[in-house]
């Protein structure tokens, strides 16, 4: 069953997640099903929010980042929003 298009949180979400002990963006582009374009756009996002830090091709969640998936989950576990992260 298709649940439709992701909210712009659950990619972040997403991204945070598979960066949380670091991540290459060719790991992310495919964890996250995203294409390079759209994922340098988040990132631009994402680093300015201090959500993760960004060295070369490597991307690391920062504790506010970490933090940031917590509350996702948190809102996920209330039924708020559809949310699939894998730990």
């Amino acid at each position: 069953m298709q649940e439709g298009r992701r909210s712009n949180i659950q990619i972040a979400a997403e991204i945070i997640n598979i960066a949380r002990h670091g991540a290459r963006k060719t790991q992310i582009v495919y964890g996250a099903n995203l294409n390079f374009k759209i994922l340098q756009e988040y990132l631009n996002d994402l680093k300015e929010q201090g959500l993760v830090e960004i060295e070369g091709n490597f991307i690391r969640a920062t504790d506010k980042g970490k933090e940031y998936v917590k509350q996702v989950r948190g809102l996920k576990e209330f039924g708020l929003i559809t949310v699939h992260l894998h730990w």
